[in-house]
């Protein structure tokens, strides 16, 4: 049996949370299935090692959108897959899936708006494995271990952000860093790529700042071997707090202005903060809350977790 499934939301954290769903599809069939995916969603290094995908798909510019339909349609149809299961309400996908000769298509209910991700995946898998499926995401990689001197606790900063507004200040990673190590014996992993370079080098040029490693001209493949060795993630809501706890790690993950029903609420090992005078798991797009997120409660809250 051949089965094709199909996320094509862009973030790399998206396709984490997405990833127990994918499993238990490949579980419920017994056998590997591809993935459809945008590019900017790293999904072919991220799975690279997962025994359950057998091929990313890469959804290209020009297959994307209405215009792309055609060209989508006829890489689809070349590998004569038996069944789809789509993770959008999209009817661009329903069409492809026809016209590529998909007999059994399984979407959500088209037209759907608002949903909150990870409860319309639950759903939608449950109604079709007929079991609970565990919304624990688990990033299958090659375990290669790396030199870590036993004495400290290694931080992963998670500095980077997709907006301004999602992004606490990395005066106030610099300041977190240097109470931490008042504290314990840490070190650090600055978790941002090449567009974060003046964070990076903000924080690299701090009196903490010197022996800390930067994952910025790094391949994200390259950084799982350190994620998964860290003792705790720290930082803004992004795709390297969702890899964190993929990897079995806690991440204490900074909302300041994004939905953490759906983001923050999925997995044992997410710890959240969100801005002081909003409601526990209010926090959505539109709060704007940077300014109230309290560097104490981030402080007593990083400890805690280190202990």
């Amino acid at each position: 049996m051949k089965i094709l499934c199909i996320n094509v939301r862009k973030g790399l954290g998206d396709q984490i949370i997405f990833l127990p769903y994918i499993h238990a599809i490949s579980k419920k069939f017994k056998c590997q299935v591809s993935l459809l995916a945008k590019s900017n969603s790293r999904a072919k290094e991220l799975f690279e090692d997962d025994n359950h995908i057998n091929e990313i798909i890469t959804l290209e510019k020009d297959m994307d959108g209405t215009k792309g339909i055609f060209k989508l349609t006829s890489e689809i149809k070349k590998r004569h897959f038996d069944k789809v299961f789509i993770f959008n309400s999209s009817l661009r996908y329903h069409i492809v899936s026809k016209f590529a000769g998909i007999k059994s298509i399984n979407q959500y209910p088209l037209f759907l708006k608002k949903d909150n991700i990870v409860h319309s995946a639950k759903i939608f898998t449950q109604s079709i494995t007929n079991n609970i499926v565990n919304t624990e995401p688990n990033l299958l990689i090659k375990k290669k271990e790396i030199n870590l001197e036993k004495n400290f606790k290694y931080i992963c900063l998670g500095i980077s952000a997709s907006g301004p507004t999602k992004r606490w200040g990395i005066e106030n990673y610099i300041k977190l860093a240097e109470e931490l190590v008042k504290n314990k014996k840490c070190k650090f992993y600055l978790a941002g790529g090449k567009n974060d370079m003046d964070l990076i080098n903000e924080f690299k040029k701090s009196k903490v700042g010197k022996d800390a490693l930067s994952f910025g001209s790094m391949k994200i493949r390259d950084t799982l071997k350190y994620i998964s060795n860290s003792h705790l993630y720290v930082g803004n809501d992004t795709g390297w707090a969702h890899l964190s706890v993929a990897l079995n790690v806690k991440a204490l993950t900074i909302f300041c202005d994004s939905p953490v029903a759906a983001y923050g609420s999925y997995s044992k090992k997410m710890f959240t903060i969100e801005p002081e005078g909003i409601a526990k798991g209010t926090t959505t797009h539109n709060t704007l809350g940077k300014e109230k997120i309290s560097f104490n409660h981030v402080l007593e809250r990083s400890l805690q977790l280190l202990s």
